[in-house]
């Protein structure tokens, strides 16, 4: 299947960057409006797909057009935020700011305060003006400089709020929900006949967003969690039977959890919401982890909040503003489940719990999501410039691609547990493959 993109037009404007069309002149070159990514770079995959009558999937790749829809000097750009924090956001913010000003010649760009809520008519006059030298050194920092909100606005509401300022060029920065968001306002512009080029950076900490290598700021997330799990690991050595319990970001995907605990080489269980355990019986999680303290004296475990749920007699069914379900503490539920546990055996151990989410999230980029950050910015700015619309951008294969939000929005990356990453992470941690007693 053909993975296409809405497109507003044609492309009936020169682009002002410098770029070269051919190769080997040793200048950067435009993409061709045809260049296309393979989804699946399997070989066997793919020579199964050529045997049937079935077109091979692709997406779009990104990058600058010789040819652009927008006339740069005669329309608006905005950014809005939107959801929890994640590292890195600053660094987008101010790619975006750099791109279109710098390079596309785009003469205000309008940043939006605290999420959509920004777009409402209550909170119109609340937004800034971005300029390079506002936003220069933001990167340096955690957080938002534009604030962020949870929860859903009518998108009538918000294309009025993009119409009346002549906004044709919307970066939504922001997961799953925002994703969603934006398709609303991109489907309200389409009935309006409404010029506008609404295109999303993918941000959500867990790296759960489909159809994309990673999300920027999960390789800070790991690499924080990575040193929060050798100080649990240094608090469980020092004391006899010592316990290192740390909860990690995740709520549908363990990944953080899954590489911060690879990378550390500390840990010797990771439980993750994509694969249920019991706590009791003799091929129980509390069984096992008896089982290390008597043979080892210590033990660090790693689990990501989505894991777990199912142990809950009631499980919570309200919903925070962002649509998401309200999960349990499964940190806090295990903390009481292994101390009443060995208290029960007459076994004393010393438990030591760390939630360290509201740190990771806060920090700020690193280097290697700072980089990520920086080339996604350029990319969005290339992606609405060259017509797309209802938009996402992302690597894929380590190329950079442009995929439909309806697509990136209809399912979420798990761990595959038939994979070779969590294969790593069992034969890094020791644990059983299945911690169930049927």
């Amino acid at each position: 299947m053909k993975w296409l993109n809405d497109r507003l037009g044609g492309l009936t404007f020169p682009s002002p960057l410098k770029l070269s069309s051919h190769r080997g002149d040793q200048i950067a070159d435009f993409v061709d409006d045809d260049a296309r990514i393979l989804v699946e770079n399997d070989w066997n995959v793919l020579q199964k797909q050529a045997k049937e009558p079935v077109e091979l999937e692709f997406f779009e790749k990104s990058g600058p057009r010789a040819r652009i829809h927008f006339d740069p000097g005669s329309i608006r750009a905005a950014i809005v935020t939107c959801g929890g924090l994640c590292p890195g956001v600053n660094d987008v913010i101010r790619s975006l700011v750099m791109q279109l000003h710098y390079h596309y010649g785009i003469s205000e760009i309008l940043g939006i305060r605290y999420g959509f809520q920004g777009m409402s008519i209550r909170e119109a006059g609340t937004a800034i003006i971005l300029t390079p030298s506002v936003v220069e050194t933001i990167h340096t920092y955690g957080g938002s400089l534009l604030g962020s909100s949870r929860g859903p606005l009518s998108p009538i509401e918000m294309v009025d709020f993009l119409q009346r300022r002549n906004i044709r060029l919307l970066f939504a920065i922001g997961g799953d929900g925002t994703l969603r968001g934006a398709m609303t306002i991109n489907e309200e512009c389409r009935k309006r006949a409404f010029d506008a080029a609404i295109v999303g950076i993918p941000k959500t900490i867990d790296n759960d967003i489909a159809f994309i290598d990673r999300s920027f700021g999960f390789s800070t997330a790991v690499e924080k969690a990575t040193e929060v799990l050798a100080c649990a690991h240094a608090e469980a050595h020092g004391a006899q039977n010592g316990i290192g319990l740390v909860k990690l970001m995740g709520r549908n995907s363990g990944l953080i959890a899954a590489r911060s605990s690879i990378a550390s080489g500390y840990v010797n269980f990771v439980l993750v919401p994509e694969l249920p355990f019991d706590l009791d019986g003799d091929n129980g999680f509390l069984a096992h982890l008896q089982h290390r303290l008597e043979t080892r004296g210590h033990a660090v475990i790693a689990v990501a909040e989505g894991a777990g749920q199912d142990l809950f007699v009631t499980t919570n069914s309200t919903t925070d503003a962002s649509g998401n379900v309200r999960f349990e503490d499964i940190g806090l539920y295990l903390k009481q489940q292994i101390t009443s546990y060995f208290e029960k055996k007459g076994i004393s151990c010393t438990l030591k719990y760390i939630d360290p989410s509201y740190i990771i999230r806060s920090t700020p980029a690193n280097t290697e999501d700072n980089i990520y950050c920086t080339e996604l910015g350029q990319h969005a700015v290339h992606a609405a410039f060259a017509g797309r619309t209802g938009t996402v951008v992302g690597s894929w294969h380590q190329e950079f691609v442009m995929i439909p939000m309806s697509l990136a929005t209809a399912q979420r990356k798990v761990i595959d547990l038939d994979g070779h990453e969590w294969l790593a992470v069992l034969q890094a941690t020791g644990q059983p493959h299945l911690m169930k007693n049927t």
